[in-house]
């Protein structure tokens, strides 16, 4: 179990002051792809000179953990069955490292989920819980239920993973280190929810209201957060809090969700020659002229307002150098902290890739117009739930209770959604610690990860609400 700092029980810190990452003034480039697999904010102390002057003036936001959510934390940590809970899952660490290993070396690319769905299923079916099942988008659902069962919380983690099919997911060992794509993001996830379970469940720990553990599909990429839009469906299930177990740390708590919008942009044309079919028109310069006008209204649009980002990411077509190409591509992404804003650049966006259509055109001297499919293949919303929220507060305590300092964060993840709804949503680590999400030479090390799975199970049964002897 876990020993906090000599002279420090746990429980008994100081109200802590909490510094939220959220800059004020916006500036393009300043969001970045997190070592820990959650797309997440620069903090201000990470970045560049330039990064530093485009947001000269950061809000820090400070929020005292209130005394009644620390006091009912603690509450439920000093029970006899949670105290038993936390001593099975240290004893549980072969059996947990186990099932990590298992998870990751079954492949999960973008959109082929289904392998390591149907093992996971059969582990938290092996485990035991009232019933399991697979919805129909492809999630993984597990319920145990409540006595009451008038409220539903949801604990999960994703399933798949950014690698595409014919990656070699094996897991190697250097030293007590475990190398492997995917290792982290979001096996280690998946792993500490299994081990939650069994120690609820061995240690008898019942809740009133029903708890739901949840291995998404589509998390990442293009996946565009497929399967947690699916659980909030209009005419869903009535989620009450949700829980995504994602992204390294002990201390990180994510009430802020920062929302991107992301597109394929294709020029079309005839193509053919460059010599011979000169005048026809050319889908490589209806791009280039796309992006240079974005680029012009884009840059004015977020000097000013809540922090927005855009960025071309991709560009191709074309088939040789001395041929019009009958097609030019490009993928952008557009992100934010306010939804509005996010609204705002989108359709800037959508404005700029029509005119440049039309003034491209003009330039046509033969031949039939180019013509543009705008694909949206990403909608990721923003939002915040308010560090007040007995939700957001609980969750705080729960990291104090175990010694760490919490600190508030925004970033991208399954919570998106039910944040963007105003349903109370975190995302917490998943403890330990590791490096290198989203390459090749991810790695993760057991240092002390038994305090992330006793952090969540507290969490878990705080929430759902302990039924006292």
């Amino acid at each position: 179990m876990f020993v906090p700092p000599a002279g420090v029980r746990p429980g008994s810190l100081p109200l802590a002051l909490l510094t939220g990452l959220v800059l004020v003034v916006a500036a393009p480039g300043c969001a970045e792809e997190s070592r820990n697999g959650v797309e997440e904010e620069t903090p201000a102390a990470q970045q560049t000179p330039a990064q530093e002057a485009a947001s000269e003036d950061p809000e820090e936001v400070q929020v005292e953990i209130q005394d009644e959510y620390m006091e009912d934390v603690d509450q439920v940590a000093r029970d006899p069955r949670v105290q038993q809970a936390f001593r099975i899952i240290e004893e549980l660490e072969p059996w947990t490292m186990e099932n990590l290993i298992t998870i990751t070396e079954i492949p999960a690319p973008p959109f082929m989920e289904d392998e390591r769905a149907e093992a996971y299923l059969a582990m938290l079916e092996e485990i035991g819980v009232d019933e399991a099942y697979r919805d129909d988008e492809g999630n993984v659902i597990a319920v145990r239920r409540g006595t009451v069962g008038d409220r539903l919380l949801v604990a999960s983690g994703h399933l798949d993973t950014v690698f595409p099919e014919g990656t070699d997911v094996t897991v190697q060992f250097r030293g007590d280190t475990l190398y492997a794509p995917g290792v982290g993001d979001d096996s280690r996830g998946l792993a500490v929810l299994l081990t939650v379970l069994r120690a609820m469940n061995e240690a008898e720990i019942r809740t009133e209201g029903d708890i739901w553990f949840v291995g998404t599909v589509g998390e990442e990429g293009l996946g565009d957060l497929r399967g947690v839009k699916h659980l909030f469906r209009d005419g869903g299930p009535q989620i009450d809090a949700f829980i995504s177990v994602d992204g390294g740390g002990d201390a990180r708590v994510i009430n802020q969700a920062l929302g991107s919008r992301r597109y394929r942009v294709t020029f079309q044309g005839p193509g053919g020659h460059s010599w011979g079919a000169f005048g026809l028109g050319n889908p490589a310069h209806a791009l280039g002229r796309a992006i240079e006008l974005f680029d012009e209204g884009a840059a004015d649009f977020v000097r000013e307002g809540p922090r927005t980002s855009y960025n071309v990411g991709r560009i191709g077509g074309g088939t040789s150098v001395n041929s019009i190409p009958f097609e030019a591509w490009m993928e952008v992404d557009m992100r934010s902290i306010d939804q509005d804003r996010l609204q705002g650049i989108d359709a800037l966006f959508l404005e700029t890739m029509q005119r440049a259509l039309e003034e491209q055109n003009q330039r046509v001297l033969d031949g039939p117009r180019l013509e543009v499919d705008v694909d949206q293949v990403g909608d990721r919303p923003s939002g915040e739930i308010d560090p007040s929220t007995p939700f957001v507060q609980r969750t705080l305590a729960t990291v104090a209770h175990f010694g760490f300092e919490p600190q508030l964060g925004r970033a991208s993840t399954d919570s998106n959604v039910p944040i963007s709804m105003g349903i109370p949503s975190v995302t917490i680590g998943r403890g330990g610690a590791g490096d290198g999400a989203h390459s090749l030479d991810e790695w993760w090390l057991n240092e002390d990860g038994h305090i992330a799975i006793q952090r969540t199970l507290l969490l878990v049964t705080a929430e759902a609400g302990l039924v006292r002897d």
